[in-house]
């Protein structure tokens, strides 16, 4: 199958720091590598509800939901590039997230079996020098993926607050040249370790 990467932005600022990361990291993928990058602030979902004991879930066929859907299915890589808030996920970042526990129940998709030994990103940037306080973001990916039965490629994190900062994180960009060109492996709860 032909790699095909979708970034799903989760900032609530355009252009912003963690999106210039993950431009920085998607440079360096091979020209054949398909890329998909949607804005969720540009392509807003509704608050997702949770109907799973109350009625059927029916497969969007428009708006976008289902382009996220179509894209999320599509993809052999996702990468959640979402910035550190509050210490965890954008609001934008865990809406998504949540539908897939709506696509999960979908007749007809089989949602985790074709996501399963696919590949979950993060790219994240964040004001705290001290990386260790982006673990619950970290955790979130690593657990949702490892449910899904996906690989993990971790995430790349950059330190930057005002727009453009993450620029002079020279670690990080060092970091993005090869991020993407690692073998992850397949995503572990911390308590199978």
């Amino acid at each position: 199958m032909t790699r095909r990467f979708l970034f799903v932005l989760g900032s609530a600022r355009a252009d912003g720091n963690t999106e210039l990361l993950a431009r920085r990291a998607a440079e360096q993928l091979p020209p054949d590598v398909e890329q998909q990058w949607i804005d969720l602030t540009e392509h807003p979902i509704p608050d997702f509800e949770d109907l799973r004991h109350d009625s059927d879930h029916v497969r969007p066929t428009e708006g976008n939901v289902a382009l996220l859907l179509d894209a999320t299915l599509a993809a052999t890589d996702i990468v959640i590039a979402s910035p550190l808030y509050w210490y965890s996920v954008s609001a934008h970042t865990k809406r998504y997230l949540d539908y897939w526990s709506g696509w999960l129940r979908t007749p007809g998709l089989d949602f985790k079996e074709t996501l399963a030994g696919r590949t979950l990103w993060g790219v994240a940037a964040l004001a705290h020098r001290e990386q260790v306080v982006a673990d619950p973001l970290v955790g979130t990916l690593n657990n949702s993926a490892a449910y899904m039965g996906m690989r993990f490629g971790g995430v790349l994190l950059g330190n930057g607050s005002k727009p453009g900062d993450v620029l002079n994180d020279t670690e990080a960009l060092a970091r993005a040249k090869t991020f993407f060109a690692q073998e992850p492996p397949l995503a572990r709860f911390l308590y199978e370790d």
